[in-house]
């Protein structure tokens, strides 16, 4: 039986960072929901709404609670999660929100 190693760690202290970064996020989004008008909330929501999904994938997987196989899933949902966070910062800074 092979040796995992430090490898299963190393991928939990991944998605916990990830998960951190995430909670940074939202914690921005909800200050820029606090000091602006309805579009800068409505941005503000769905920025919630996307970290809310992937601060669940990312407890889940983090935590080891998750099911170490998901079908290959959780990399594509975590990636288009990012994706869509992405988008939602272009949507803030264009705006001008801050």
């Amino acid at each position: 039986m092979p040796d995992p190693g430090l490898q299963p760690e190393r991928t939990r202290l991944a998605w916990r960072r990830t998960g951190l970064s995430v909670t940074v996020v939202t914690v921005l989004a909800l200050r820029i929901a606090l000091a602006s008008d309805v579009d800068g909330a409505l941005l503000a929501a769905l920025t919630v709404l996307t970290s809310g999904g992937l601060l669940l994938l990312c407890w889940r997987r983090g935590t080891g609670t998750g099911p170490a196989r998901s079908g290959g899933r959780a990399l594509p949902l975590a990636g288009a999660g990012t994706v869509v966070l992405a988008l939602l910062a272009v949507l803030v800074v264009l705006r001008g929100v801050w």
